[in-house]
């Protein structure tokens, strides 16, 4: 859910901003929705992995052992 609120107000703060200084700048052009999408896609792709990796390590722990060390 944070990976996939930072992705959106990150998407839609750049559009906001594009918008601001193509007024300004008339040579500044909006990004498409492809680069977007890629963006969003790769960013997404890699949350899910950095939280994979932690989670796999935690599955693997023994929970009766945990417990008993505590």
């Amino acid at each position: 859910m944070i990976a996939v609120s930072g992705i959106a107000a990150g998407a839609i703060g750049g559009i906001v901003l594009a918008r601001l200084i193509g007024s300004y700048i008339p040579d500044v052009r909006l990004p498409e929705a492809l680069p977007i999408a890629g963006a969003a896609i790769i960013l997404m792709a890699s949350a899910i992995l950095a939280s994979l990796m932690p989670a796999a390590r935690a599955a693997r722990v023994d929970v009766v052992q945990a417990l008993r060390s505590e």
